[in-house]
């Protein structure tokens, strides 16, 4: 996910914006850059596409000198990974912009701009912002004015810093949706998007609010709200650490990676929703228009990847009324399926290089088919992303863990939104529909954080399971698909073997697989499937087995003999109950790993990235 780091200081800027942007280098990017206002109030830009590293390498320290500087991790949105693409954005040799988010209007101010004269030397809808800033200051005595102005004609999400040596000494940052965080220091003050970018140098943040403008000096920080009045923020010690991709106190990634989910989901709907709906074009500038065309929904992906898909077919056949069919691309690719025009073509991927996934895409793209594609997943500069029209990032971070855990939950997070983006497009979703699921969204970083307290039980359920070589999983509705990813999760990493099933089709063969040495593992949520799923335990019961019931607090599931119940959390609903009932089966397959000695974060036969068929 794209970061931010800036300030003005005493001393020279460069190396403290370099080491910023390594302390985030975490969130995953492209490219990098930074600009810095040197000595003889000149902006003086270095960008490189690739690692920070990169942009070290072509720095010249002598020139790229001087107190007061932005720069940015960038994770491709608009335009392609490229030196050109990356930030800092310079307008006329007068003002330097970075910028987090999505700017709606971008389109339509570009048109705009460039008959104003401005000239675009990139891709992206960045650009606009440092024209819309440039025009504005032709106007405005102060930066902070220019600011104030251009900000009024942007729609979407931002979060911006803006420096010019029309006005050197400032430092001017906005935040709308997109959150930035102020660092108060000694010998200066500073502005990042995270403050583990700032942690280094300073402890003292103040973290702006929706529609928070701040002007920032070497010596004074002043911020107004969004209607312009002069406010006053809290000013916290943060108890953050310094660290960087390492394990830092967890055992192995796996367990770093399960609890990074509440953050995963954050810089996920971050930038991509308001306070009440869903932002389109996060999913790309053409979206909307691409997605009132849609009459069918095709799904292709593997493994993990492949069980978010299913997920997702409830979701976007109940929420936006599309027929939607899903398929492991590995078989999807060697038939040769009917393709109706009209349809989203929707590949999912945590790296974006998986060989079968990437070559269904290519299959299908020479179809003579009115055929659309999207890909959903973490990797900026991936295969996937450059081939497909539009792209979303999952902004789940780096994941190292063989077995996907954030990278899960954050795709499960983007299909939702993609499930009301193209409900709104087809008039299926209503206003308070859309409020109602955006604010559940909204709790979900909370909501695991409580499921995360349950780890003690989980551990001593774990213990069971030392003598146990075969697992039933079982779930309805959407939660099915919830019950095939805990199987898949403790098969990858404790090597037991682990089938999941619908609870309604025990009936029908797999019954016969129950007896006292075969747990079931059973998701229980309060939904409309609940009283049907209570006489489904009743037939486990009467098999022997020992039951693992992870419900819903008002599921209200009747202790039997032989049976564990782990209330997992309440009030879910159809989008956020299969992402919180996650979480439980991933501890559970972490800690019987443990008890079964395997290596968990590199399981045997395993590899991250399948990029062979």
């Amino acid at each position: 996910m794209c970061g931010i780091v800036g300030g003005i200081c005493q001393n020279n800027i460069t190396p403290l914006l370099i080491d910023g942007l390594k302390h985030l280098e975490y969130r995953g990017y492209d490219s990098a850059g930074l600009v810095v206002l040197t000595h003889d109030n000149v902006l003086q830009r270095a960008r490189a596409a690739g690692k920070v590293t990169n942009l070290e390498g072509c720095i010249n320290a002598e020139i790229v000198n001087g107190t007061i500087g932005i720069a940015h991790t960038r994770w491709a949105t608009h335009g392609k990974p490229s030196t050109k693409n990356a930030h800092p954005h310079i307008c006329n040799d007068s003002v330097g912009v970075v910028h987090n988010g999505i700017i709606e209007n971008f389109l339509a101010l570009k048109t705009q701009q460039q008959v104003q004269g401005y000239r675009f030397t990139s891709d992206t809808d960045t650009e606009v912002i440092a024209h819309g800033i440039h025009q504005a200051l032709k106007k405005c005595g102060t930066l902070l004015e220019a600011v104030q102005t251009a900000i009024t004609t942007f729609q979407g999400a931002y979060g911006v810093g803006v420096i010019s040596p029309q006005h050197p000494g400032h430092i001017v940052a906005a935040r709308s949706g997109s959150p930035l965080v102020i660092g108060l220091g000694d010998k200066g003050n500073f502005i990042a998007s995270d403050q583990m970018a700032l942690i280094s140098i300073t402890k003292q943040f103040i973290f702006l609010e929706e529609g928070d403008i701040a002007d920032i000096t070497k010596d004074s920080v002043t911020i107004f709200d969004k209607n312009g009045t002069k406010v006053e923020r809290e000013i916290k010690i943060s108890k953050l650490k310094k660290g960087q991709i390492s394990k830092g106190d967890y055992a192995h990634y796996m367990q770093k990676e399960i609890f990074e989910q509440p953050q995963a989901i954050s810089d996920t709907l971050e930038s991509r929703i308001t306070k009440d709906k869903v932002l389109i074009s996060a999913f790309g500038h053409e979206a909307k228009t691409i997605f009132k065309k849609i009459e069918h929904v095709q799904i292709i992906a593997c493994g993990t990847s492949y069980n978010a898909g299913l997920v997702a077919k409830y979701w976007l056949e109940d929420i936006a009324r599309i027929p939607t069919h899903i398929e492991v691309a590995s078989e999807y690719r060697y038939r040769n399926p009917i393709i109706l025009d009209n349809t989203l073509f929707v590949t999912i991927s945590q790296s974006g290089e998986t060989a079968d996934t990437l070559e269904a895409l290519r299959t299908v793209k020479k179809c003579n088919k009115k055929i659309y594609s999207l890909t959903i997943c973490n990797s900026a500069e991936s295969s996937l992303t450059r081939e497909s029209e539009l792209t979303f990032l999952t902004h789940a971070g780096p994941e190292i863990g063989v077995a996907s855990t954030k990278a899960f939950t954050t795709q499960l997070v983007s299909l939702a939104l993609l499930s009301v983006a193209l409900g709104r497009c087809h008039n299926q979703v209503s206003k308070e529909q859309e409020a109602s699921i955006v604010d559940g969204l909204n709790r979900l970083p909370n909501l695991i954080k409580k499921t995360l307290e349950q780890e003690d039980q989980i551990i001593e359920l774990a213990k069971t399971f030392k003598n146990k070589f075969n697992a039933l999983f079982l779930g309805r509705g959407s939660m099915h698909a919830i019950a095939m990813e805990g199987a898949l999760k403790l098969k990858e990493i404790s090597y037991i073997h682990a089938e999941a099933y619908p609870a309604g089709e025990l009936k029908h063969g797999p019954i016969a697989l129950i007896d006292k040495d075969t747990p079931v593992i059973v998701v229980a949520p309060n939904d409309e499937l609940l009283d049907k799923l209570k006489s489904n335990l009743q037939e486990v019961k009467s098999r022997g087995s020992h039951m693992i019931v992870f419900e819903d607090e008002a599921s209200n599931i009747e202790p039997m003999e032989g049976m564990s119940i782990i209330p997992t959390t309440h009030n879910l609903g159809r989008i956020t109950a299969p992402i919180i009932f996650t979480i439980p089966l991933q501890l559970l397959s972490y800690h019987v790993a443990l008890i079964k000695g395997t290596d968990v974060d590199q399981p045997r036969n395993l590899a991250k990235s399948v990029t062979v068929e």
